[in-house]
């Protein structure tokens, strides 16, 4: 996983030229995702994996159609805040604004294409690597060779 950082200003120039696939602002930081990364890396043929809230979410796939959203749920809300609090991370402030806007957005799971329930860590792993790898085999992640494959047939009749 790769960082960039810059300031607050250049980060807004970036959003008005349409320079980030999805972004957005939670506790006074800017986050986003830009869009030549993910272009360059799907340009490629590489699996891109977003960790990004209901919003980024939304953002991506309307403007990639085919994207695949994955929401992962905790098994229950006082596990969340658990995790949270142990990972030692975040201000009581911040963890309590997380936790509010999760009990907004957990509504939204019917908008993803997979749930994963995250209560045992190698199943969920195991789960979303299941997910990423049936993406490999759908005809548009393998349109140039399967065409390279029809032409060796002589092309279509």
């Amino acid at each position: 996983m790769e960082y960039y950082f810059t300031d607050r200003g250049a980060f807004m120039r970036m959003a008005d030229r349409g320079e980030f696939l999805e972004w957005a602002e939670f506790s006074g930081h800017l986050y986003g995702t830009t869009r030549a990364f993910v272009e360059q890396q799907i340009g490629a043929s590489r699996d891109v994996i977003l960790d990004i809230d209901v919003q980024g979410a939304r953002q991506v796939k309307a403007a990639i159609k085919e994207a695949t959203a994955i929401f992962v749920l905790p098994p229950s809300f006082e596990e969340l805040k658990r995790r949270l609090k142990d990972r030692m991370l975040e201000s009581d402030d911040v963890i309590r604004r997380r936790l509010e806007i999760a009990k907004r957005e957990i509504l939204f799971y019917r908008d993803y294409d997979y749930i994963i329930i995250n209560d045992v860590l190698d199943h969920s792993i195991r789960l979303l690597e299941s997910i990423v790898r049936s993406g490999t085999a759908t005809p548009r992640r393998q349109q140039s060779r399967i065409e390279e494959i029809i032409a060796s047939f002589g092309g279509l009749a």
